[in-house]
């Protein structure tokens, strides 16, 4: 072959090589990158012009649909949420003008037909509009309901009006409920003034999902924590005594236990069924800080849940110093009470709160949580459905059954005695932690799940700086979910 045209051939070939690589590096390696930059709105406006999949929950009422606007053969579809604040969150909002976020961001794929890459290629080169999958959630409209109302009704400090719930099937990780307050109705961020003050409201901070995106002092549901890091270490057992006197020093200061009240020498049974600081602090200490952070990370804290939901819109959980995570150099006995130190705080999102009580319930088995049911193309196919996937094997099945025989003692004598969920016999565990010791202000919490025997749901709830304790405040809203899910 004549050398001259070599050359030109070795040329253009490099040339086309190079286009290619540049193409494809800005249209398929850089795309997601470039699409979850939240100036470039392109694919939110492309996006559009797709009808865009409903969302349902569970029991079939309708929470997001697109409609069509304008554009005659070609309009543009514009998202509409029917039950307003209501599912605000988790599902989210999409709109061209602000944003999407949530579910409508995670399963944003599914909903405008990109889950199947090769599919969209062939309807766009039959020029097929592209349509997307409708989906169904795993959530239950009515828990969900009952959920927000009795969030709201329980906030009582104006300056801190917040409230969380996650229910969880512990078998399956599917998610039956999430409520965050105070809400937002999502039909109104399409307006970008109003989205504009919503973002500004710092004090009530609505865009704000509380169960995913804030950590609280969980008080002594930690205590539940606390006990399968000492039950499935070897380290102790349910009968293992310790003298429970009020105060004990930890960590070099005096620690009480609620109305100073002396235990004298007690089981670890009794120390949980009356949520004794003195004798979980003690088992905490002996513990030491690696075998609690094992523990702890092996039920999910120190990461982000596994939750089909933006990474970014969720918060880890664990021991905060200075604003970070750490895992040595703390009050390990305050933290095993779920309060902290100097040294660091103890927090933890409702979600990860929600997947204690949801792994104790299935067996010592932690199973990754998610929000959908399943999804159908345009043409009524299930293209994704619900498949439970173990996330990890926190605690062995002997420990986890002792654990609800502890859990469940709460319930018959203990601190949440006083409740009850439709006669059904449940394992539970209150929390008080304290936020203003000289003002008396709190951070309710409760978990539990139900029934004892084969458990269906597993539950958390968190109210924000209320004066009344886990179960007088975040237990009577646990115990109407766990009825309407039941």
């Amino acid at each position: 072959m004549n050398r001259p045209i070599v050359r030109i051939y070795v040329l253009v070939l490099l040339l086309f090589s190079s286009l290619v690589y540049f193409t494809s590096k800005w249209a398929v390696f850089d795309a997601d990158e470039l699409e979850a930059k939240s100036a470039n709105k392109r694919p939110l406006i492309e996006e559009q012009q797709i009808p865009r999949g409903s969302i349902t929950t569970a029991d079939g009422v309708l929470v997001a649909e697109s409609l069509p606007e304008g554009g005659g053969n070609h309009p543009v579809y514009v998202r509409r949420y029917p039950q307003g604040s209501l599912f605000g969150h988790p599902v989210g909002y999409d709109f061209a003008e602000v944003d999407r976020t949530e579910i409508e961001e995670s399963e944003n794929d599914l909903l405008i037909g990109e889950d199947n890459e090769f599919a969209s290629i062939i309807d766009q080169l039959r020029g097929q509009q592209p349509e997307g999958a409708d989906l169904t959630l795993t959530i239950d409209s009515e828990a969900q309901r009952i959920a927000t109302d009795g969030l709201n009704a329980a906030v009582t400090d104006p300056e801190h009006p917040g409230g969380a719930l996650v229910a969880i099937e512990p078998s399956t990780g599917a998610v039956r409920a999430m409520a965050s307050v105070p809400g937002y109705d999502p039909n109104a961020v399409q307006n970008e003034d109003t989205y504009r003050e919503l973002q500004r409201d710092e004090v009530g901070a609505p865009l704000v999902n509380r169960a995913t995106q804030s950590p609280y002092p969980p008080g002594s549901t930690m205590k539940v924590v606390t006990a399968a890091a000492a039950l499935d270490s070897g380290e102790f057992e349910p009968d293992t005594v310790l003298n429970a006197d009020s105060p004990k020093e930890i960590s070099g200061l005096p620690l009480q236990n609620s109305g100073d009240q002396d235990f004298g020498d007690i089981d670890m049974t009794t120390a949980l069924t009356n949520s004794v600081n003195t004798y979980w602090a003690q088992v905490g200490e002996q513990l030491g800080t690696e075998t609690m952070v094992d523990y702890m990370e092996r039920f999910g804290f120190y990461s982000v849940p596994e939750l089909d939901y933006p990474s970014d819109q969720m918060e880890e959980s664990g021991v905060y110093s200075g604003g970070k995570l750490v895992r040595e150099d703390f009050d390990v006995g305050r933290v095993a009470i779920g309060q902290g130190g100097a040294e660091g705080q103890m927090l933890a999102t409702a979600t990860q709160m929600a997947e204690v009580a949801a792994t104790v319930a299935n067996g010592g088995k932690l199973m990754k949580p998610t929000f959908l049911q399943e999804a159908k193309d345009p043409d009524g196919r299930t293209i994704e459905e619900l498949d439970p996937d173990e996330q990890s094997e926190v605690m062995s099945e002997e420990t986890a059954a002792q654990l609800t025989e502890m859990m469940t003692n709460v319930t018959r004598e203990g601190t949440a005695s006083d409740l009850s969920v439709d006669g059904v016999e449940f394992a539970g565990k209150t929390g008080t932690a304290e936020i203003d010791v000289n003002a008396g202000i709190n951070q309710p919490w409760f978990i539990a799940f139900a029934p004892v025997e084969n458990p269906r749901i597993a539950i958390a709830v968190t109210v924000e700086r209320s004066d009344g304790t886990g179960g007088e405040v975040a237990g009577p809203i646990a115990k109407q979910v766990l009825e309407a899910l039941l």
